[in-house]
Protein backbone atom coordinates (compact mmCIF):
# COMPACT_ATOMS: atom_id res chain seq x y z
CA UNK A 1 0.00 0.00 0.00
CA UNK A 2 1.13 3.24 -0.64
CA UNK A 3 1.72 6.06 2.26
CA UNK A 4 -0.93 8.35 0.88
CA UNK A 5 -3.75 5.28 1.69
CA UNK A 6 -2.40 4.77 4.56
CA UNK A 7 -2.98 8.09 5.50
CA UNK A 8 -6.06 8.59 4.14
CA UNK A 9 -7.30 5.34 6.14
CA UNK A 10 -5.56 7.11 9.18
CA UNK A 11 -7.93 10.20 8.58
CA UNK A 12 -11.36 8.18 7.78
CA UNK A 13 -10.61 6.21 11.16
CA UNK A 14 -10.20 9.65 13.37
CA UNK A 15 -13.01 11.31 11.74
CA UNK A 16 -15.73 7.96 12.36
CA UNK A 17 -14.01 8.07 16.08
CA UNK A 18 -14.62 11.76 16.48
CA UNK A 19 -18.24 11.54 15.32
CA UNK A 20 -18.80 8.69 17.85
CA UNK A 21 -17.95 9.87 20.32
CA UNK A 22 -19.98 13.05 20.09
CA UNK A 23 -23.39 11.47 18.92
CA UNK A 24 -22.72 9.36 22.45
CA UNK A 25 -23.09 12.74 23.94
CA UNK A 26 -25.91 14.34 22.25
CA UNK A 27 -29.10 14.89 24.02
CA UNK A 28 -32.12 12.72 24.03
CA UNK A 29 -35.76 13.91 23.28
CA UNK A 30 -37.57 12.25 26.25
CA UNK A 31 -41.49 12.63 27.90
CA UNK A 32 -41.15 14.33 31.64
CA UNK A 33 -41.61 10.41 33.05
CA UNK A 34 -38.70 9.62 31.22
CA UNK A 35 -36.33 12.37 32.09
CA UNK A 36 -37.19 11.88 35.84
CA UNK A 37 -36.50 8.13 35.43
CA UNK A 38 -33.13 8.63 33.55
CA UNK A 39 -32.52 11.64 36.86
CA UNK A 40 -33.10 9.15 39.62
CA UNK A 41 -30.81 6.50 37.84
CA UNK A 42 -27.98 9.36 38.28
CA UNK A 43 -27.91 10.45 34.64
CA UNK A 44 -26.73 14.50 34.27
CA UNK A 45 -27.46 14.30 30.61
CA UNK A 46 -29.10 17.05 28.86
CA UNK A 47 -32.60 15.97 27.77
CA UNK A 48 -35.14 18.07 25.60
CA UNK A 49 -38.99 17.35 26.68
CA UNK A 50 -41.60 19.03 24.25
CA UNK A 51 -44.90 20.15 25.41
CA UNK A 52 -47.18 23.06 25.47
CA UNK A 53 -47.87 25.39 28.03
CA UNK A 54 -50.63 24.84 30.41
CA UNK A 55 -53.38 26.64 29.44
CA UNK A 56 -57.18 27.04 31.28
CA UNK A 57 -60.16 26.07 29.87
CA UNK A 58 -60.71 29.48 28.04
CA UNK A 59 -57.03 28.74 26.36
CA UNK A 60 -55.23 31.44 28.45
CA UNK A 61 -51.48 30.11 30.05
CA UNK A 62 -51.59 29.72 33.55
CA UNK A 63 -48.70 28.66 36.02
CA UNK A 64 -46.10 31.27 34.57
CA UNK A 65 -44.47 32.75 37.91
CA UNK A 66 -41.40 34.90 37.55
CA UNK A 67 -39.13 35.50 40.15
CA UNK A 68 -39.18 38.86 42.35
CA UNK A 69 -36.18 39.61 40.42
CA UNK A 70 -37.39 39.24 36.87
CA UNK A 71 -34.38 37.49 36.08
CA UNK A 72 -35.89 34.22 36.16
CA UNK A 73 -39.34 32.49 36.44
CA UNK A 74 -40.85 29.23 36.32
CA UNK A 75 -44.01 27.87 34.31
CA UNK A 76 -45.87 24.70 33.93
CA UNK A 77 -45.71 22.73 30.89
CA UNK A 78 -47.49 19.74 29.70
CA UNK A 79 -45.85 16.98 27.52
CA UNK A 80 -47.23 15.36 24.89
CA UNK A 81 -48.60 11.88 27.04
CA UNK A 82 -49.98 14.93 29.02
CA UNK A 83 -47.48 15.09 32.33
CA UNK A 84 -48.03 18.07 33.77
CA UNK A 85 -44.51 19.64 35.07
CA UNK A 86 -43.39 22.93 36.80
CA UNK A 87 -40.18 24.20 34.79
CA UNK A 88 -37.58 26.66 36.09
CA UNK A 89 -35.77 28.72 34.04
CA UNK A 90 -32.59 30.64 35.04
CA UNK A 91 -33.29 33.39 32.71
CA UNK A 92 -35.75 35.79 32.04
CA UNK A 93 -38.63 34.84 29.93
CA UNK A 94 -38.43 34.76 26.35
CA UNK A 95 -39.97 37.36 23.93
CA UNK A 96 -43.26 35.88 22.41
CA UNK A 97 -43.46 32.69 25.07
CA UNK A 98 -47.08 33.19 26.46
CA UNK A 99 -47.95 32.66 22.62
CA UNK A 100 -45.87 30.21 21.69
CA UNK A 101 -47.68 26.91 20.36
CA UNK A 102 -44.95 24.43 21.29
CA UNK A 103 -41.96 25.15 23.66
CA UNK A 104 -39.10 22.43 23.60
CA UNK A 105 -36.61 22.78 27.03
CA UNK A 106 -33.79 21.33 27.03
CA UNK A 107 -32.01 20.87 30.43
CA UNK A 108 -32.05 18.35 33.45
CA UNK A 109 -33.96 17.02 36.64
CA UNK A 110 -32.53 18.31 39.92
CA UNK A 111 -34.81 16.99 42.66
CA UNK A 112 -38.35 16.90 41.81
CA UNK A 113 -37.60 20.04 39.35
CA UNK A 114 -36.99 20.27 36.03
CA UNK A 115 -34.27 22.82 35.19
CA UNK A 116 -34.27 24.39 31.55
CA UNK A 117 -31.11 25.65 30.21
CA UNK A 118 -32.65 26.41 26.96
CA UNK A 119 -36.32 26.84 25.24
CA UNK A 120 -37.20 26.69 22.27
CA UNK A 121 -40.31 27.97 20.85
CA UNK A 122 -42.02 27.24 17.72
CA UNK A 123 -44.66 30.64 17.28
CA UNK A 124 -47.82 30.64 15.38
CA UNK A 125 -46.27 32.32 12.17
CA UNK A 126 -47.43 35.48 10.83
CA UNK A 127 -46.59 33.78 7.31
CA UNK A 128 -49.05 31.01 7.30
CA UNK A 129 -50.94 30.29 4.54
CA UNK A 130 -54.47 31.85 3.65
CA UNK A 131 -56.82 30.38 1.44
CA UNK A 132 -57.03 32.43 -1.80
CA UNK A 133 -60.42 33.05 -2.71
CA UNK A 134 -61.05 33.72 -6.63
Amino acid sequence: MKTTHIIGILVIAVAIVLIMTTAGDASQYLDFREAKDLADKGSKSQIHVVGQLKKDLAGEVVGIQPSDDMLSFSFTMVDENGKEQVVYHPNPMPTDFIRSEQVVIVGSFHQDRFVADKILLKCPSKYQEKEIHQ
